[in-house]
Formats: structure tokens, sequence, C-alpha cells
């Protein structure tokens, strides 16, 4: 297994100049049954990605019972119809392939990599995964403990692994991101076997996805096979899904949570921000690198490097389907207090929204986001990926080629403008990470 992986990785690599050099060139159509199905042809490696990717994540869940979505990830590779309990992986190891799955908040996503000559066996295993899952007390019994013991080792027990949780908790009170996608095991321990099975009959339906074949193809052999494995799956009911507005936050949100795991405390702080399709969130993914992205950005240079404030600074602009979440922070060194570090990191957003940076710091993010672009589309899979995802949650797969232009067009003004709209003290969630303190005698 090890040599026909590796054989497989050396292949994609070697080939990775031609396919980042290339526009994406896909044709996309759909199904009777309402799958939507999208093409990639690039014949200059012998590698294929098959993959699905479902309109359900934990946003789409029951408040009283959380965690299906990021559940099911683990749970449908339990067997099918056809494939027995504990084959899957072995049916795509033996046959010189990888897969994996991942469950974000919108999305759920399955994929296989295998040599193009198997391309209809990856295709055969996601069909089954769609049109023929077990779903029964076993499966569920052993991935209950599989999902226990990630949380123990992601949330429980890793250190600062519950900021994500506590910060979202009040930056959302209505929309369903205010829950992660791990969700609760209580949840999960009192769901009965019906409660599976009718979020499977819900959600995982053709009409509910997004089949990507991606590499080495024939276009119309691909079609027909698609049609073959795909096209008896039958449609499943029209999803009704909710809308959540949230009340927007006028008054500065004070928060405070005790991890036992960790020594150092840390501030986070924390704005509500737009969908990702609306373009101040691009906006906000330029601020977001500008003060923190690598060890030349502002607040690193400031509060690591000359003032040595700081053992690590951190920011990231989050944009999902409904709302986003710009969150920065930072881990004090020596005497230095949360208070003080959160002083410092606002007067670094003040410059922000006070004065245009300079043209050439504009550059230089222009540049990052170049190399980001091109980077996002050096690899079949990352490619099969890109195209579900901006199909699905974007609605228009035309941005895997064109997205660069929206990062190009925006200007030193409007990051000074969008930086005054979301980036306001009264509009934040200010989250101080502590130490659990110690138990007196």
């Amino acid at each position: 297994m090890r040599i026909k992986t590796s054989l497989l990785g050396v292949l994609a690599l070697f080939f990775l100049p031609t396919i980042s050099a290339q526009e994406v060139s896909f044709e996309e159509y759909d199904l009777d049954n309402g799958l939507h199905v999208i093409l990639h042809q690039d014949n200059n490696a012998p590698v294929v990605t098959t993959s699905v990717m479902y309109h359900v994540g934990a946003k789409d869940e029951n408040p009283e019972k959380t965690g299906f979505a990021h559940f099911f990830e683990h749970l449908l590779f339990e067997g099918t119809k056809n494939i027995k309990r504990g084959e899957w992986f072995k049916i795509v190891s033996s046959n010189g392939g990888q897969n994996n799955a991942n469950t974000t908040q919108d999305r759920t996503y399955y994929y296989e990599v295998f040599p193009s000559n198997n391309l209809e066996l990856g295709l055969w295993l996601e069909s089954e995964r769609m049109m023929h899952p077990i779903i029964n007390q076993i499966g569920v019994d052993t991935q209950s403990e599989v999902v226990q013991e990630e949380r123990r080792m992601r949330y429980d027990n890793s250190p600062y692994g519950r900021w994500r949780e506590q910060m979202f908790i009040h930056l959302f009170k209505k929309h369903p991101y205010r829950w992660q996608t791990i969700g609760s095991l209580e949840h999960l321990a009192n769901a009965s076997l019906d409660d599976f099975k009718a979020f499977n009959k819900t959600y995982y339906v053709p009409n509910n996805a997004v089949l990507v074949v991606a590499g080495d193809i024939s276009l119309e052999k691909t079609k027909k096979m698609v049609q073959d494995y795909f096209g008896p799956i039958p449609k499943g009911k029209d999803i009704q899904r909710q809308t959540f507005v949230e009340d927007p936050i006028t008054t500065p949100i004070k928060a405070e949570y005790r991890d036992p795991n960790i020594q150092i405390p840390a501030i986070f702080l924390g704005y509500r921000t737009p969908a990702q399709t609306n373009r101040d969130a691009y906006v906000l993914d330029m601020v977001s690198t500008y003060l923190s992205d690598g060890k030349s950005s502002k607040l690193y240079k400031k509060l690591v490097d000359e003032e040595k404030k700081a053992l690590q600074v951190f920011a990231f602009n989050g944009s999902q389907e409904d709302y986003g979440a710009y969150v920065v922070g930072a881990l004090p060194v020596g005497e230095t207090s949360l208070e003080d570090l959160q002083k410092d990191i606002d007067e670094e957003i003040g410059k922000l929204q006070s004065e245009l940076i300079s043209e050439k710091d504009y550059q230089k993010l222009q540049n990052k986001f170049e190399n980001m672009f091109v980077n996002s589309n050096s690899s079949i899979s990352g490619i099969a990926n890109s195209l579900a995802r901006y199909y699905m949650l974007y609605d228009n797969t035309g941005l895997i080629n064109n997205e660069i232009e929206i990062y190009r067009s925006i200007t030193r003004e409007e990051i000074l403008e969008v930086s005054n709209k979301y980036l306001k003290p009264n509009q934040r969630v200010a989250l101080e990470y502590l130490p659990l303190e110690a138990t007196e005698n």
C-alpha cells in the first residue's frame, strides 16, 4: 500500500507545474434526480479524484441533536449493502488509492484519489455511499467511541482547544454557528437509530449534493459511468432550510473561560462578519493577512519582534455561508497583561482605520493572494475541492478561475472602510482565555 500511495504522490508532484499553469476547464450539468455533476479533464498525470460534497453541516442540525453532520462523516465509512463493514479503506488502499472526508458548519465532503484506471471504482464507492448505506446500531456504537476520542484529543484535552467554542457561543445567539461541528456527545448518546436514519434520508440525497470528477478522464466515458452509477438513485424530498438573522452587537461582550490544559493565558477578540459571498468578506481576508500572516505582518513585528510582549499573534477571517467571524488574538510574554495586549492590538487596528496602508504593503498583499490562488489549484484533488465548494457555497463554479479578480480589484480605500465598518470595539467579543486556578487547600 505504501508503494502505491507514494507513486501516486510522486506522479502528482511531477506534473504540478503543468497543472498550476493552466486555467481550470470544466463541464457541469444535472442528472434527472437533481445531482449536480462537474467534470474536469486533465490528462497530464494518470490520477483521478472522485468527490461528493453534500450541502449539510452543523448548521443544519436540531439544537437538541447536535453533532450529527460530523458523526455522519465517520458513520458513512461503516459499509453499504455491497461493501462489508470494515472493508471500505481496504478496498481503497489495495487499489493504490487514498481517501478521506471532512465536515464544516456548512457542508460535508468525501473524496477518493486513485490511479486513473480506477475511476470506475471511485464512482462505485461514492454511489454506494449515497444509495446503499448501512446505518445500524453496531456502526453507531463504533463511531460513537471514535467521536468521543476525537473530542477528548482535539477539544477537551488540547491546549486552547475550546477557544472557538467559547467565542462562537457569544458571537452567535440565534444562528446554529453558535455550536461546533463536533457537537454534543450527550446529544449523540441520547439519539435513537431512527434519528440517524432520518438525518441520512433528509440530507444524503442526490439533489443535495455535487459530484466532481477531476483528472485523467475521458469526458464521454465518464458521463456514461456517472449516469450508470448515480442516475438510478432516487431523488430526495426538497430540503426546507431555516434562515437565522442575528441582532447586531452594539455593546462590547466580555467573556472568560478557564482551560485546565494551559499555563499561559490568551486574549481573543472576535467580530461578527458577513457571508463569504459578500465583497466585504474578501476585504477582511486582506485585513487578516495584513495584520498577522507571517513574521513580516504588522502585529507580529510589533508585539513579538519589536516590543517582545507576545509569544504569538494570530488573526483570521473565517467566512462561512451565512456569516463569518474575524478573530485576532495573542499570547503574552512574562508580566505583560492581556489588557496591554488588547490595547496594542487596538492601536494597530486603529492605524488601519485611520490611514491608508502603504503602496508597498498593498502590493505585498496582492502578491500573497496571487500565490495562494495558484496554490489552491496546484493539484487535482485541490481543484476537485474548489469546484465543489464554489458551486455549492458560492453558486458560482467559475470562481475557480476568476476569484482572484475580486482580490485584485480591492483598493486601499476599501481596506480602510471595511476595517472601520466591522472592527469596532463595541461590536466584538473580548474573550480572556485563562489557566485553571489552583485549588486552595
